[in-house]
């Protein structure tokens, strides 16, 4: 999602929370995917802030005082030790030009709208963020992609690999012919 004005955002971060008070602001965010609105407020999840930060398109105040994206990662990661994680995930898929919201259950992390679908229709894909290496047990998994599945969305695992690159696997069930389940992974392109 690119964006077609000069101005910086300003946000505030009151205790964990990052809040943009500007109406204008809050809109243009708004029209791209980012934040919830809150009150008189938006609310700005913090892998929406850390990547506005990292694209500088925020100044971020406490107080007076300036937060950086360093700053601000190493506060987030006391409380969210995936934070780094899912911030890369939040990344790369904007980047490439995806709305992305807090997943919503299921385990997943992340909602995705497909091109040109925010605000029309509900997120496609729903995106589980993996370090490589990470274990994760497949009976669990499993069951949140069956329920996931039974919406009508796409399961997605993201993986961050050691070096940073960021690999994406469609999740689809085959029955084998003694008819017991399991999952295939196939690679997922988002370009």
């Amino acid at each position: 999602m690119s964006f077609d004005f000069e101005a910086k955002i300003t946000a505030k971060l009151i205790g964990e929370k990052v809040i943009v008070l500007n109406l204008k602001m809050q809109n243009i965010l708004r029209e791209r995917g980012f934040g919830d609105l809150e009150k008189n407020y938006l609310l700005l999840d913090s892998f929406e802030t850390l990547y506005l930060l990292y694209s500088k398109k925020l100044e971020l105040k406490k107080i007076n005082k300036k937060i950086i994206f360093d700053e601000l990662i190493q506060k987030f990661i006391k409380n969210d030790k995936e934070i780094l994680t899912r911030f890369l995930l939040y990344r790369d898929l904007r980047t490439r030009g995806y709305v992305v919201k807090d997943g919503f259950g299921f385990g997943s992390d992340f909602r995705v709208y497909e091109k040109g679908n925010y605000g029309k229709k509900d997120a496609k894909f729903l995106i589980f963020a993996f370090n490589e290496g990470t274990q994760k047990k497949i009976v669990t998994l499993y069951k949140d992609i069956e329920n996931i599945k039974k919406m009508g969305k796409e399961p997605i695992i993201g993986v961050v690999e050691r070096r940073g690159e960021i690999i994406y696997y469609r999740i689809n069930k085959m029955n084998f012919s003694n008819n017991s389940s399991t999952v295939e992974m196939k690679n997922f392109d988002f370009s």
